[in-house]
């Protein structure tokens, strides 16, 4: 139940960013979502100028495969089950490539990151 929730989440956050754009009025390409989460990311876990590269890469690859959902989504080509299992398997597939890339120290830090994250958006699954 609180991976449904967290990926509600991801895909709220998601849609409202592609909607509305972080800057507030114009939509972000996937390449500045990902400089900019890149650049959380380096702050949060001190990443190396290779890991930086390695992760902006990773971002790009992920934010252009979420566009491409959303768009078939918004175009009536799929359902949010289907949505759900496909972000579902994005983020893992994501998770294990950033696993490679940070050190055990950093992986750490990564996933406190995450965490921290999901509760400041109010994301994190179910609430008693």
């Amino acid at each position: 139940m609180k991976k449904l929730g967290i990926l509600f989440f991801m895909l709220v956050m998601a849609a409202t960013s592609m909607a509305q754009g972080f800057g507030g009025g114009q939509q972000m390409t996937p390449e500045e979502r990902a400089k900019q989460q890149t650049a959380q990311i380096k702050e949060a876990v001190g990443l190396n100028a290779d890991q930086e590269k390695k992760v902006l890469d990773l971002n790009v690859e992920q934010g252009k495969k979420q566009s491409k959902m959303f768009e078939e989504m918004q175009g009536g080509g799929g359902d949010m089950e289907g949505m759900r299992e496909k972000m579902t398997a994005m983020r893992e597939e994501t998770n294990k490539k950033m696993k490679e890339i940070l050190t055990a120290e950093q992986w750490t830090k990564y996933e406190k990151w995450q965490e921290e994250r999901r509760s400041r958006f109010g994301g994190g699954g179910p609430r008693n």
